[in-house]
């Protein structure tokens, strides 16, 4: 495994003066966005920029503007030393970790808001969560001025409204999807992850399984809405709360499906305790 010397930067002048350095010498720059309390699925993201960049800055910001007034702000993971010693492993180059006033300085009143992918599922949820994500998302491509972003499939609605964004504003980047990284038993890996007690972490990976069968009977030619019926069941017997959304949806544009067909992909959202868990699961087609 490729080691470096990891440098820390705090500050945005001191993020600026690094990456202008490696512009100068014509170097490619690939930039992984994270809140930190790192684990398998952020290494996925690393060595795919690793693999294909000059640079590699990972950014740790546990970004307030994403978090409603009742959701885990603050007690959030929060693992700076874990994460630098993985991210150092890793031969990661830069490690920007910086204040809140560093991304939202005083007075601060400019927010980013993403229209149509934003706005079902998670944005019908977590009301301002993708303005909070597009605002930081913004403001990080800003100051690292990468040449490719890497974002992982688990967060699927936020890989497209972060596509759009870039898209939209004409932003000089790519940003480049990671597929899902799952624990043995399929439970796609997530910081989120460490709040489930022993008994929740038993029971977790059965999202991942109604979403497989769910997919399966789809691609038999079941509609949707029995489809459903049945996964929601099996959830909550299992001790899941109702499951936010379970829905079947086109993967580009988000647009609700009935049946399976090219491009389908199943969302679900749902509670187990007190931990919130999110996934989604492409339909192949025969």
């Amino acid at each position: 495994m490729e080691v470096s010397t990891l440098v820390l930067a705090r500050t945005r002048a001191e993020l600026r003066d690094r990456v202008a350095a490696w512009r100068r010498q014509g170097q490619l720059i690939g930039f992984v966005p994270t809140m930190g309390a790192l684990h398998q699925g952020h290494a996925a993201l690393v060595r795919r920029a690793r693999a294909e960049c000059d640079r590699v800055v990972v950014s740790i910001f546990v970004n307030p503007t994403q978090f409603g007034p009742n959701e885990d702000f603050d007690r959030y993971p929060r693992t700076e030393d874990a994460d630098r010693a993985l991210l150092e492993s890793l031969g990661v180059d830069l490690l920007f970790a910086p204040p809140v006033r560093e991304i939202y300085p005083p007075g601060d009143s400019t927010r980013v808001v993403v229209g149509s992918v934003a706005e079902p599922m998670e944005g019908e949820r977590r009301p301002g969560f993708f303005t909070g994500v597009a605002t930081v998302c913004t403001r990080l491509f800003a100051l690292v001025s990468p040449d490719r972003a890497y974002f992982g499939e688990k967060d699927w609605q936020q890989l497209l409204v972060v596509r759009r964004l870039v898209e939209d504003l004409g932003l000089p980047l790519t940003i480049e999807a990671v597929a899902t990284v799952r624990e043995a038993d399929g439970l796609a890996l997530s910081s989120r992850n460490a709040y489930l007690s022993p008994a929740e972490r038993a029971v977790a990976p059965l999202l991942h399984r109604c979403l497989v069968e769910a997919a399966e009977a789809l691609r038999a030619g079941e509609p949707f809405p029995p489809v459903r019926e049945r996964a929601v069941q099996r959830l909550v017997r299992s001790g899941f709360a109702a499951p936010d959304y379970l829905d079947l949806r086109d993967e580009g544009t988000l647009v609700p499906l009935a049946a399976a067909r090219p491009g389908a992909r199943l969302f679900i959202a749902a509670r187990l305790g007190a931990t919130r868990l999110i996934d989604n699961l492409a339909v192949p087609l025969g």
